[in-house]
């Protein structure tokens, strides 16, 4: 089976829409092979290192910041599908050349920048919406299908839909995607923990109560957990997906916030984890009933296994497990 007649079949009840929508992931899954050959090949390209400027929410943007979004927007500004594209890297939404289109982009083009330099993991996250008359931006709600594209020792391309969620992994050797990863649930559980620990002591004190529970002795409960924190939302999200766990990132004080952001990196993964059977919450609500209000607007993030996410939650309101 084609990566395209798989993704007819799978992201959506209406033939109409499945079609469409495998159209742009295809398209999709393409311009990810051409971003991982960018990312293979950065350190002969000279696009490692910083760009000198800086992205709309204060980020320094890093070379292949700035190759990846180049490439996004090129491979969908001239389709007749989407109407306007929200990246991270743009002010504001990018207009195509069909703003009357049925469907909105969001795409975070190269998650985990700070990996380019020392060779670590990559990933790229994308959503795409049905356009609502009047919207300024697309909702959680509004979102039809969603996933990421991880550069690692493979380039592996996920995406959810109406049948849950698949993988496929580029093969070098033959020049395509192979369907590897059929049909991906995240396990209920999980004995290990995804987050930047560097800013634990500026957490609430319910978020450290979390922490010293989840890293106690009680083989009972499976505790402590074990940290593995990559420092690539994706590649953090894929072990989670794989083998369960929780990836958390909660306000702090440079983060009153949080400091991802809802529309490009939060929206789009919640969607695919919940069709995997995992969650993703705010701490204190799911991820996709959030309100869009700006094109940047930042969110905190508690995502993996459903079990896991409900047991941060229960610390977030009340400092202890439920």
């Amino acid at each position: 089976m084609t990566i395209r007649e798989h993704l007819t079949a799978s992201v959506h009840g209406d033939p109409a829409v499945a079609g469409d929508l495998a159209t742009l992931l295809e398209q999709f899954a393409l311009a990810g092979r051409t971003i991982a050959r960018e990312v293979r090949r950065a350190a002969f390209s000279g696009r490692l290192g910083y760009s000198g400027a800086e992205n709309v929410t204060g980020d320094r943007q890093k070379k292949l910041d700035v190759v990846g979004n180049d490439l996004v927007i090129g491979a969908f500004r001239k389709d007749r599908l989407v109407a306007g594209i929200v990246s991270e890297e743009d002010d504001r939404m990018v207009p195509t050349a069909n703003p009357s289109a049925p469907y909105v982009l969001c795409c975070d083009p190269i998650d985990g920048s700070s990996n380019t330099d020392v060779d670590g993991p990559l990933g790229t996250i994308f959503s795409i919406s049905r356009r609502e008359e009047g919207a300024p931006l697309p909702r959680g709600g509004d979102i039809l299908t969603a996933g990421y594209v991880l550069y690692g020792p493979s380039t592996l391309f996920a995406c959810g839909g109406a049948q849950g969620v698949s993988g496929w992994t580029f093969d070098e050797e033959a020049g395509e995607y192979v369907l590897t990863h059929s049909a991906i649930r995240c396990p209920r559980r999980g004995t290990t923990f995804s987050a930047n620990l560097g800013r634990q002591r500026d957490w609430d004190p319910h978020v450290r109560s979390y922490l010293e529970y989840v890293t106690a002795d009680d083989k009972a409960t499976g505790r402590p957990y074990s940290l593995r924190y990559i420092g690539a939302l994706v590649a953090d999200l894929h072990r989670c997906l794989i083998e369960g766990g929780i990836y958390f990132y909660p306000p702090d004080s440079k983060h009153r916030r949080g400091k991802l952001r809802l529309l490009y990196e939060c929206a789009p993964l919640a969607f695919l984890v919940e069709r995997a059977g995992g969650s993703a919450s705010d701490g204190e609500r799911r991820i996709l009933e959030v309100e869009t209000t700006e094109t940047h607007q930042r969110s905190p993030l508690a995502i993996g296994s459903a079990d896991e996410v409900a047991l941060f939650e229960s610390f977030v309101r009340t400092g202890k497990p439920s």
